[in-house]
């Protein structure tokens, strides 16, 4: 399916945010992900489905101050 992964279109085979983490390699701690604008807690990831014409937002967290 067709999506927007990080302000780029992109095709994918993962129907959930977690697949979708591990599709790309970003399924790690220090991960955060926005869909259409709303960010996913981690503990729906298995359950966020991903659906064609989505905009996904993959964010690594960075400490600093």
């Amino acid at each position: 399916m067709n999506i927007t992964l990080n302000q780029q279109a992109k095709q994918v085979g993962a129907e959930t945010v977690a697949q979708l983490l591990t599709e790309i390699g970003q399924d790690k701690p220090g991960v955060a992900v926005a869909k259409n604008g709303a960010v996913v807690s981690r503990k729906q990831w298995a359950a966020t489905p991903i659906q064609e014409g989505d905009t996904l937002d993959v964010f690594s967290v960075i400490a600093g101050g």
